[in-house]
């Protein structure tokens, strides 16, 4: 695992892209930019999901397809551009929370289809 440790906070991961792009990769790609790489990574993403659980039949190509790698190319992304526009993901998630446990307290309790 190189360098990363096996377990890594959001702060910390935000620190660990933003020196990687600084010394191996040279420069963020602009905003834009990333923005279209992460929709092309959760299509990566979405293709798999599709054909391996959902009911589309899975390619010969696509099966050994890593999901998780998948998952953590848009992960990777998402982390550029909130480096990028200077959002804080611990804070922005633990707000996020926050915000769903208060509006959808009962939501999904009370939501037929789930049970």
């Amino acid at each position: 695992m190189s360098d990363i440790q096996k377990s890594i906070t959001l702060e910390e991961a935000q620190k660990t892209v933003d020196k990687w792009i600084n010394t191996t990769g040279v420069r963020y790609f602009n905003e834009l930019t990333n923005t279209a790489i992460l929709t092309e990574e959760v299509g990566e993403v979405a293709r798999i999901m599709a054909r391996r659980y959902g009911e589309q039949s899975e390619k010969e190509s696509d099966k050994n397809k890593d999901l998780g790698d998948e998952m953590a190319d848009v992960l990777w992304v998402l982390i550029c551009l909130a480096n990028q526009t200077g959002v804080n993901l611990t804070e922005a998630f633990l707000k996020n929370m926050d915000k769903k446990s208060i509006r959808d307290k009962d939501r999904h309790k009370n939501n037929d289809k789930l049970k």
